[in-house]
């Protein structure tokens, strides 16, 4: 068994190359889940996902049409009934690249410099989703897969996944497996390998404030009415006080206090204010007061404003009232918090705080909840020893800021608990120009994943 795990690891090392330039093709289709003129390119994505398996000989491989994005599926049964079935889990779609001229090379022409590809979707998660499929390749480049692999690629999460519980839903059976390996996850710093156990969930609302009827003539109607930008811009900056706390009704009373033993580990991994100002590109760090910047970023709540429009913003000037003022806000949540119950709180806010001279309506975007998962379980510890010899560090433990909708699905549906790392790092701009991925980490990656299939299949068969 070591010798075969050595020999796919001398083949990964020796094709690296070739994983390389399957990952720049793959890049090169502009998979935008969020605009429907893309639809054509999104399939695109999905039809190089199935030509892969296939080279892989994957068997029953579909793309599957959903209501939005189609999700790619295949199996790859070698091992035996005695081996554990391990559910591949990644996404295709990519978020927009604007705004494009802060990229230093167009998004989807992958460049590389300095060991460096600079591409959309190249850390998030087209370069973790070829981590897998390489350790694959490599594999069978000598012998049969240890562990039997179901797959399942999705074109929507960078929506929010909005048809993945209907589909699991109808699908289950077809997904069944023992655990799920989601590579969507990171390292908290080069040298640390990270395993995340935690992920916070996501509440999205589009809120509309409507004033008078219609825009009015600044000059004839100014003074009398309530114009709706104001009125909304008042409310948004009500929704925190000046120590970062929100102040939505009742927000706090479902959250879990963080126990000592978790915090002391948590803080372990933070960085002083000075690391995360030259990451942001930002003059200060700012959060909830008595709290670290690492508890602030994955164990506590949030609430954000990510886009407020409204009235005449063309060049030049129009003297104008609008009739009505737009904004979309996300927060991200933490285990014992509900979407529905956010949504409550944010609604009880306005009822109390917005002025009576104008209307208002809000829109639920997407929700999901907060995942916890078990990190001493084997398939987990599995994942330690593999990250531990490769990287040459035992992983830290750290819960994710961000949300991956799909872990609480696989866990309340197929019963499946989620393995979560990930070889992509802080800096690597993801959502952001300039998106970046670290070829060593990429090679490095191949061969953790590499190890741990074997690995897993003596420690998890029966």
């Amino acid at each position: 068994m070591e010798s075969n795990t050595q020999k796919a690891i001398d083949y990964s090392h020796e094709h690296i190359q070739e994983f390389i330039d399957s990952l720049i093709d793959f890049l090169k289709i502009q998979t935008l889940s969020s605009d429907k003129s893309y639809k054509g390119e999104v399939r695109k994505g999905a039809e190089w996902l199935a030509a892969y398996l296939k080279r892989l000989d994957v068997q029953d491989i579909r793309i599957i049409d959903t209501n939005n994005n189609p999700i790619v599926y295949g199996s790859l049964h070698q091992a035996g009934e005695d081996k554990p079935t391990i559910l591949i889990y990644g996404h295709y779609d990519v978020q927009p690249p604007d705004p494009l001229d802060e990229w230093m090379s167009p998004p989807f022409e992958p460049t590389i410099k300095d060991g460096i590809l600079y591409a959309r979707g190249s850390s998030d998660m087209k370069g973790q989703a070829m981590v897998s499929l390489a350790a694959i390749q490599s594999i069978l480049a000598f012998d049969k897969m240890p562990v039997n692999l179901k797959f399942l690629f999705e074109g929507d999460e960078e929506v929010g996944s909005p048809s993945i519980l209907p589909f699991l839903n109808e699908y289950k059976d077809l997904f069944k497996s023992d655990f799920v390996l989601n590579l969507d996850a990171g390292m908290v710093a080069k040298d640390m390998p990270t395993i995340v156990y935690g992920l916070r969930g996501l509440a999205y609302f589009e809120i509309l404030v409507t004033g008078p009827a219609h825009d009015l003539h600044s000059g004839l109607f100014g003074g009398i009415v309530y114009n709706p930008i104001h009125a909304l811009s008042k409310l948004i900056a009500g929704m925190k006080d000046e120590h970062g706390k929100i102040q939505l009704p009742g927000y706090y009373d479902d959250v879990l206090p963080l126990e000592k033993k978790e915090r002391d580990e948590l803080n372990a991994l933070d960085n002083p204010d000075q690391y995360y100002i030259d990451e942001m590109g930002a003059k200060a760090v700012f959060g909830e007061e008595g709290f670290s910047n690492v508890e602030r970023i994955g164990a506590r709540p949030t609430l954000d404003v990510n886009g407020i429009w409204g009235g005449y913003t063309g060049e030049g000037s129009k003297t104008v009232i609008p009739s009505k003022a737009h904004a979309k806000l996300s927060m991200r949540l933490v285990p014992n918090q509900t979407p529905e119950k956010v949504r409550q709180q944010l609604t009880q806010y306005m009822q109390e705080n917005a002025p009576k001279e104008v209307s208002w309506e809000i829109k639920q975007l997407s929700s999901d909840p907060a995942y916890l998962t078990h990190i001493d379980s084997k398939p987990t510890r599995c994942f330690i020893q593999s990250l531990e010899k490769v990287m040459g560090k035992k992983p830290v433990f750290k819960r994710e800021g961000g949300s991956i909708p799909i872990s609480t699905h696989f866990q309340n549906l197929l019963g499946c608990e989620s393995v979560m790392s990930g070889f992509s790092l802080p800096g690597d701009r993801v959502h952001s120009p300039n998106e970046r991925l670290d070829l060593e980490l990429f090679e490095q990656g191949i061969e953790v994943i590499i190890d741990y299939f074997y690995r897993v299949a003596q420690e998890c068969g029966d």
